[in-house]
């Protein structure tokens, strides 16, 4: 198991760093060079390779720095995206070695037209498009594109670790707490995420199983969402059910 730390960057971005045991490291959606250098040079860490979800300036405002500062890096980013200084382009069903880990990029339309997820060692690496207890706004694609990217995401086992790129769990909670009232298990994780918080302590990794519980985004199914959304308990379609939740929390 690879281990993964948070390198907090912007007001709330996570830029992911993926250490192995040798001292080496992958960091993952560097919007900001300077603080994953400062991390790179306190723990004596060698960067091989920067993985890019899309091209979102604080996901790869750091890439010209970085790659000036260590030239030989790798940098593995989606070829529909328009991303500075790319080694190797990535699209759904590629796959890149990550210290003898195996992981899929997964095509996850929506957000932006070319957004990739990286899924191995049983972690996501999802930026922008699966937040927890939320999804990302839907700046290039559409609704269906969207709702079938967080499909494809939920298809994976339950025990995936979910390392999305941005700290909105608590403003996600009060959405979705308004989304579906009586859902029991939101209302444990709102204590739960409320103490975390209060700790300064990040929520980020959560997990699709807990996502599926408590996320509305992934619920779009359940006749309680539905009724919400759309006083229909059963008339529309999910992917319509998804489309009217998204435009609710875009006004929230």
């Amino acid at each position: 198991m690879l281990t993964v730390k948070s390198i907090p960057a912007f007001n709330d971005n996570y830029i992911w760093l993926i250490h192995s045991p040798e001292n080496h490291c992958v960091v993952v959606d560097p919007g900001d060079a300077a603080p994953v250098i400062k991390v790179l040079e306190e723990q004596e860490l060698q960067l091989d390779a920067i993985l890019i979800t899309h091209h979102h300036h604080d996901h790869i405002g750091g890439i010209s720095e970085l790659k000036r500062k260590y030239p030989n890096i790798h940098i593995v980013a989606p070829g529909a995206e328009p991303i500075p200084g790319v080694s190797q382009s990535v699209d759904d069903g590629d796959q890149v070695e990550i210290f003898g880990e195996r992981f899929m990029v997964l095509g996850v339309p929506g957000h932006t037209a070319g957004h990739v997820a990286y899924v191995g060692d049983g972690k996501l690496f999802c930026g922008d498009t699966l937040f927890s207890a939320g999804c990302g706004r839907l700046f290039e694609g559409t609704a269906a594109q969207m709702y079938q990217s967080l499909q494809k995401i939920s298809a994976l086992p339950d025990e995936t670790e979910v390392y999305c790129a941005h700290e909105y769990t608590s403003s996600n909670l009060a959405f979705a707490l308004v989304a579906e009232q009586d859902n029991p298990h939101l209302q444990r994780y709102r204590e739960e995420v409320s103490r975390l918080r209060a700790q300064g302590i990040s929520t980020i990794p959560s997990t699709l199983k807990q996502e599926k519980l408590i996320n509305p985004f992934l619920r779009c199914d359940q006749p309680s969402i539905k009724k919400s959304v759309t006083n229909k308990a059963v008339d529309e379609s999910d992917v319509e059910t998804f489309a009217a939740l998204r435009r609710w929390k875009d006004e929230f």
